[in-house]
């Protein structure tokens, strides 16, 4: 297939003989976004997006699947959790059974973590019962447009399958099972039944973006593709891009407010 031949020529030494379980391939992720200034860059901008979103007051922010990542240096006192352990974690959790009390938090952030949520109203519920009123979720996603089903149905390694009936699929793994499709199908397509289903949970804001910045910097598996001193032409480009976004974007930033 032309995606795993092109997965195997650019995949990065670091990780590309670890298999995805591997808590090692986590760990090692935070070194490959650091040491790619492209990739880098995208990150720097997906953080400061979560924690400008993160309302006031009272109550922890927690994020969820913070191995790989550094959002700790952006949002000051977040809780660090994944679904093993890591030196860079607090925290070991499922997201689908948060061990938090009721009404604890202000804020769930995270990135690409959605859609490798097997069950994903058990996590809705459980973002419900742990946020306080005005707390938010905070994520960026995968999204589905005509150019996102192209790449990552022929180029990406996980399943993409916006057709899904449901929102949950087998797990097979904390990180081999997903749906990359998910957040659009919960958000966009079925976006009546979240909203009959959680009302509690407000749809703030949907903002489909990043169409190619992501896909070129080779993300945390590969080798860039563009040196790190283009990537101010590359967003220029995508901020041109804006009107488009709706048939070329590849992420989405989705917040959620409770009732």
């Amino acid at each position: 297939m032309p995606g795993e031949f092109l997965r195997h020529l650019f995949a990065h030494p670091l990780t590309a003989e670890l298999h995805v379980h591997d808590p090692a391939t986590t760990e090692l992720r935070q070194q490959v976004i650091c040491t790619k200034p492209f990739l880098k860059a995208i990150y720097d901008e997906w953080y400061s997006m979560l924690a400008a979103g993160v309302p006031p007051g009272e109550g922890g922010v927690l994020e969820l699947g913070s191995g790989g990542g550094y959002c700790e240096r952006y949002i000051s006192g977040v809780i660090t959790s994944d679904v093993f352990w890591c030196p860079t974690v607090q925290v070991v959790l499922d997201a689908q059974q948060i061990p938090f009390r009721n009404g604890s938090l202000r804020a769930i952030v995270f990135t690409n973590v959605a859609h490798h949520v097997s069950d994903l109203r058990r996590f809705f519920a459980e973002a419900s019962r742990c946020l306080r009123r005005g707390g938010k979720v905070l994520m960026i996603e995968p999204w589905v447009s005509p150019w996102s089903r192209f790449i990552y149905s022929h180029l990406h390694h996980e399943p993409f399958c916006p057709e899904a009936e449901d929102w949950s699929f087998p797990s097979s793994g904390p990180l081999c099972g997903a749906n990359g499709a998910l957040p659009w199908i919960v958000f966009a397509r079925d976006r009546h039944r979240f909203e009959s289903e959680f009302p509690e949970l407000v749809i703030e804001q949907i903002w489909p973006f990043l169409p190619f910045r992501y896909l070129v910097s080779g993300g945390v598996s590969m080798r860039s593709l563009m040196p790190g001193f283009t990537h101010g032409l590359w967003a220029g480009l995508e901020a041109a891009l804006k009107p488009c976004m709706s048939s070329l974007a590849m992420f989405a930033f989705i917040a959620l407010r409770r009732r």
